[in-house]
């Protein structure tokens, strides 16, 4: 059994039972005992699941904001994160933002020679034991209920850094074509990764068309790359012709 499947099996087995001993993963699972203390580990750092003492319980789902999440909008999710991870060209750095849509796209880049940066803590736990991928998670207060790493250390970090291309996503892209958030504390952090990128390419399924949000990441001008499923409305769409930005359609695809 794979990491990731192993992985998945036990989030399974303790989003079904509750709480749950080790030594009845071991018997559910085939696994040794060391192993399961692993991915416990590994689980509880991505914020997919609390470790208790003999063993695991859910996570507490009414604080659990990306858990509420991730299954919102699930194929067209899972079609952009195609066509984001696509655009990752061999040799490249890439930054990988926060949130569903770009935690997907890590599912995409197994077994690729390059080097991806990130605070996203879903992305740490599907990449970091690929043998290829060189991964760097960025230092940071975690944020437990976004899987996401933030703060001054984040920030940082990034001053430090420079990559190839950002995969942004993004609470809402309003009709002048600023991206905004709904979190205060997530935008000087967003701006850190925009101005580490030479190329931004930002992720918005059709519900992100106004989406929400009231803090202001960045205006039309700091993207020049839109992914997303369906065309906004006529004027948000004139105001990104008239940025120079190139909008991307992507089809639905099977949620994996």
């Amino acid at each position: 059994m794979q990491a990731r499947e192993r992985r998945e099996a036990i989030v399974e087995v303790v989003r079904l039972k509750g709480p749950v001993a080790v030594a009845e993963l071991v018997e559910r699972l085939g696994l040794s005992e060391a192993t399961i203390r692993r991915d416990l580990v590994k689980l509880d750092d991505a914020g997919l699941l609390k470790r208790v003492h003999g063993g695991a319980r859910p996570v507490d789902v009414r604080d659990d904001v990306y858990a509420d999440l991730v299954d919102r909008q699930a194929g067209p999710k899972e079609a952009i994160a195609r066509a984001a991870a696509a655009r990752v060209q061999d040799g490249q750095s890439v930054l990988l933002d926060i949130g569903t849509t770009v935690g997907r796209v890590a599912r995409h880049l197994h077994g690729r020679p390059i080097t991806v940066l990130t605070r996203n803590l879903a992305v740490y736990a599907e990449l970091c034991e690929d043998p290829v991928v060189d991964l760097v998670l960025l230092g940071g207060q975690v944020r437990p209920a976004h899987r996401s790493l933030v703060g001054y250390l984040t920030e940082e970090s990034l001053r430090q850094l420079r990559a190839d291309l950002l995969l942004l996503g993004t609470s809402g892209i309003r009709r002048s074509g600023h991206s905004v958030d709904t979190v205060a504390e997530e935008v000087p952090v967003k701006r850190a990764m925009i101005s580490a990128a030479d190329e931004v390419v930002l992720l918005a399924d059709a519900s992100k068309f106004p989406g929400s949000g009231t803090a202001t990441v960045c205006d039309v001008g700091a993207y020049r790359h839109l992914l997303t499923d369906r065309l906004p409305d006529g004027e948000t769409s004139s105001v990104l012709h008239h940025a120079g930005v190139a909008v991307e359609l992507v089809g639905t695809a099977p949620v994996a």
